[in-house]
């Protein structure tokens, strides 16, 4: 019999419980710290630019090439892409739970690689980047200069260059994400009139940019074999890529008749400016840009967030004098706030068993077998859940309390039955009695502990994601019983031989065991009686059953709860064709109107970027609000949903605005706004009209249902743009090629990519494109050079091109394109 050998042998038993105590321990220094289990599949991002063109034309040349070559990789569930009317494209490639991310990002890689020689030369050019996409949100950190010396380039570039790798490279960051990033580039921006008045198109500047601005290897003096007596070999070096704005205003465009030269600083205004400024970041109205922060896989929430305080402190002490760091928001403080409340509820569920089991059995003695034993069991429960992977979270931490109450059931029975066979038998030593109790209970410990796995193993098999969540509920519970049941057999008979004796009670404890048995004979003499009237007994289970069901039936169901996390999203939108000035405009008087809320302590915000969408658009706008902490704000008219009411209120007053506030998701990564996402698909290639007026006749309808509220969807139809009607036939006769027109049209709207400089240590881009952009207009022209070369330019917008704006008439023009595929 199992309990005999290890009552003979005290000492192993003990040792058994020391290694797994300590193993425990060992993992709970380990293991990761998460507020739910992971069940967000692994995904890929794939990223690429096509500069000045359309959300069709990216749609047409960028996103079909590649989702041709990504759909139907290994392991992938679905993909989603947008296509958005600033040359971007994104495209999310979405694998099963459980693939390794490594392996879905090579397979992502290589199919991109089949599809790049398809891609336009100005896409290829700027490159496509892959990369394991992380969901989980840890912190946002925004870097602002607090008396506004510093212009949100110099902030953005001093950030990229000093922080965002030294963030990247802390242990169990994802990925340092930087929100309106202006990295530093060349601009070359030039005047339509002045090129005409010297002949020159657009073409010619970028031909002299990519000519003179590059870089080449020399060679090498002295290099074998050679003939004579060689002392030195020396590498030669001469001036390659071009680095200041002076350098690159003495660009020779070309050489006048009288010998003078034309340079490059002659025709155009040379600046170290932003790349782009399609984003604007503000905290609390002060400029500067955001990082968002992202967990790794696996990684421990907590721990890692330390990691990147500490990170951020250590390189604070070289900041400039007008720049400061602030974390607006930090998920792992909620985190650490509930894994704080569940391991309370832990120590006070184990204390008020302690408690308990004094008062019912009478003995310290008694109490203190399963007082060493239930805390052996919680512990082993850490090591197996770290063999698998597992995290400490909500979920498994509310496992060890309900499995406290349980697994100290084994321990009181083997207690109970000792003590029992001690009282009947006098004569007995506590060693012989334990031997005998235990024969007679060895076999129910082992049927409680196969009863209790039948209830709970099954939930480990749900399916869905309900499955995934409830998989490590069932796995904590289930391995403190088993270690339960075998400290049963093993330590607590041992622990019993060695500490119980008999005890007389006086006093207080006497008149509490004499209550507890004087309540246990009344209870054992209703049920007798209950009993005798089995069928009165029936119908009042059969009522209560009922009852049950009823209210489980009209109790609102969900995945989980929406919780307090201490912040909360707003998406603002504009009508379409917002300019990004305007957009900023409305987001400050926006955070003004936050501001006046007691609840609210930071206010960052994103203008010219949608969360919903996941885009760059100038007429949208996202922001975090960080509420104070919640010992500042307590009571529900203080709690995130009813802040969200009031900036609902706040959104109604701004004309021409719609502001959406939404708490953030249970789980970040399943959902931007929590709820769920319905997909709309055009598969019948409908007009956009068309797609619009069912989609918007849907959420009307959505709206009407009682069962949802707040149904919105980001889709517009209507955004304005401009046609340009190039009269082909009229170029080609007047001798002017249409790529040269493109060519144009693309350096003087769009801008144009010419090549790359070096300067603090990293490598920029430098951009051609026309003097205020912005304000390119019906009546604007920029000059094409004919065929032949000599003497012939056309004005593009006078003789070329035409345009029904002429007749004030909007083109209504998606401003992105979402393309989705599911593998079913």
């Amino acid at each position: 019999m199992i309990p005999s050998f290890f009552i003979d042998r005290p000492r192993f038993a003990i040792v058994i419980a020391i290694v797994i105590t300590i193993a425990g321990a060992i993992a709970m220094t380990r293991i990761p710290v998460a507020q739910f289990p992971s069940i967000v599949p692994p995904s890929v991002q794939v990223s690429a630019t096509y500069p000045g063109a359309s959300s069709k034309v990216v749609n047409d040349t960028v996103a079909e090439p590649l989702e041709q070559q990504i759909n139907g990789l290994t392991d992938e569930i679905y993909y989603s892409s947008t296509s958005a009317n600033d040359g971007t494209y994104g495209l999310t490639v979405t694998f099963k739970l459980g693939s390794n991310p490594d392996i879905d990002e090579v397979n992502v890689t290589n199919a991109v690689q089949q599809a790049l020689t398809q891609l336009p030369s100005e896409v290829q050019k700027e490159g496509v980047t892959v990369t394991k996409k992380s969901s989980s949100v840890l912190q946002f950190v925004f870097f602002y200069s607090p008396d506004n010396k510093l212009t949100p380039l110099q902030i953005s570039n001093y950030v990229k260059i000093n922080v965002l790798n030294p963030l990247s490279r802390v242990d169990g960051v994802g990925q340092a994400h930087m929100f309106g990033e202006q990295d530093y580039s060349m601009r070359v921006v030039y005047n339509t009139n002045r090129l005409a008045e010297l002949g020159l198109t657009p073409g010619d500047l970028i031909s002299a940019i990519q000519d003179q601005n590059t870089q080449a290897p020399v060679g090498t003096i002295g290099l074998m074999p050679i003939g004579g007596d060689q002392q030195y070999q020396l590498s030669v070096q001469t001036q390659g890529r071009l680095s200041t704005v002076k350098q690159f205003g003495n660009i020779v465009i070309r050489g006048n008749k009288d010998g003078s030269l034309l340079r490059l600083k002659d025709v155009a205004h040379i600046a170290l400016g932003p790349q782009s400024e399609n984003q604007i970041d503000r905290i609390n109205g002060h400029p500067g840009v955001a990082i968002g922060v992202f967990l790794s896989p696996g990684a421990n929430a907590v721990a890692t967030s330390a990691r990147v305080e500490k990170e951020i402190a250590k390189l604070s002490a070289r900041f400039p004098k007008s720049l400061s760091s602030k974390t607006v928001y930090n998920s792992s403080s909620f985190v650490s706030d509930t894994i704080d409340e569940v391991i309370k509820t832990l120590i006070e569920a184990f204390v008020l068993v302690v408690i308990v089991v004094f008062l019912f059995l009478g003995s310290w003695r008694a109490a203190l077998v399963p007082s060493i034993v239930v805390p052996i069991a919680l512990l082993g429960s850490f090591a197996f859940m770290l063999a698998l992977g597992y995290s400490a979270n909500t979920v498994t931490l509310l496992a060890l309390v309900v499995a406290t109450g349980l697994v100290v059931d084994d321990a009181i029975v083997v207690v109970e039955n000792i003590e029992r066979v001690m009282e009947e038998n006098p004569e007995l030593t506590p060693k012989e009695a334990a031997k005998i109790a235990m024969s007679q209970i060895q076999a129910p410990i082992i049927a409680i502990m196969l009863v209790l796995l039948s209830v709970f193993v099954p939930t480990a098999f749900i399916p869905g994601l309900s499955g995934l969540l409830f998989t490590q509920f069932a796995v904590a519970i289930s391995t403190a019983m088993l270690i339960s049941a075998l400290n049963a057999l093993t330590l607590s008979p041992a622990l019993c031989a060695l500490l119980l004796r008999r005890e007389k009670h006086h006093g207080i404890m006497a008149k509490i065991l004499g209550f507890i048995d004087r309540t246990r004979n009344g209870y054992a003499n209703f049920v007798s009686r209950v009993v005798k009237r089995s069928v009165l007994a029936l119908l009042v289970i059969l009522a209560f059953g009922i009852g049950a069901f009823l209210l489980s039936s009209i109790t609102p169901g969900g995945f989980l709860p929406d919780e307090d996390q201490g912040a909360f999203f707003i998406q603002a939108t504009l009508p379409p064709g917002a300019s990004l000035q305007r957009t900023d405009a409305m987001g400050q008087k926006l955070a003004k109107m936050i501001h006046t809320l007691p609840q609210v302590q930071d206010v960052i915000a994103i203008n010219g970027y949608s969360i919903l969408d996941s885009a760059t658009e100038p007429n949208a706008l996202f922001m975090v609000a960080h509420l104070k902490p919640f010992s500042q704000r307590p009571g529900a008219k203080n709690s995130v949903n009813a802040v969200i009411a009031k900036v609902f209120q706040m959104g109604a007053q701004l004309k021409g605005a719609s502001v959406v506030a939404f708490n953030l998701p249970p789980i970040i990564g399943l959902s931007t706004n929590g709820g769920f996402t319905y997909e709309l698909e055009n598969v019948q290639a409908a007009s956009q009209q068309k797609f619009d007026s069912v989609l918007k006749a849907l959420i009307v309808a959505a709206n009407g249902d009682k069962k949802l509220s707040r149904v919105f969807s980001t889709y517009s139809a209507n955004t304005p743009s401009i046609y340009l009607d190039i009269d082909r036939a009229k170029a080609q006769a007047l001798g002017v090629p249409i790529s040269s027109i493109f060519q144009a049209l693309q350096a003087s709207l769009g801008g144009y990519y010419v090549n790359q400089f070096n300067l603090f240590g990293q490598v920029w881009q430098g951009w051609c494109n026309l003097t205020s952009g912005n304000s390119f207009w019906v009546g604007s022209w920029c000059p094409c050079r004919g065929m032949p070369r000599q003497g012939l330019f056309i004005l593009v917008f006078h003789a070329v091109v035409h345009t029904n704006m002429e007749t004030d008439e909007w083109t209504p023009k998606r401003i992105r394109l979402s393309r989705h595929f599911w593998n079913i």
